[in-house]
């Protein structure tokens, strides 16, 4: 497992806002990117699993926030995260 391998441009930009929302879903994705990554190896862990459903369900409901405030920065926020946008109900 690389523990650097996720850091981006994106990070760099927002160093000084870290309480942003796009910080936020950046920093859940890349969580969720190596946790994903460390089921590679271990299938049957599943203490990681729960953790990894958790962070999901944040992520979402950030995701969420950011498309009923701001139509355009969610746009964007997806386009260079390269995450799918969830599906409605």
């Amino acid at each position: 497992m690389v523990k650097n391998s996720f850091i981006s441009i994106f990070s760099q930009e927002k160093e000084e806002n870290k309480g942003s929302v796009e910080f936020q879903v950046f920093s859940f994705t890349n969580k969720i990117r190596r946790i994903t990554s460390h089921f590679k190896l271990h299938k049957k862990d599943f203490l990681s699993q729960r953790g990894l459903q958790i962070i999901l369900g944040k992520r979402q409901r950030l995701l969420a926030y950011l498309s009923k405030k701001n139509i355009v920065r969610y746009k964007k926020l997806i386009g260079q995260l390269d995450i799918r946008e969830p599906k409605t109900r």
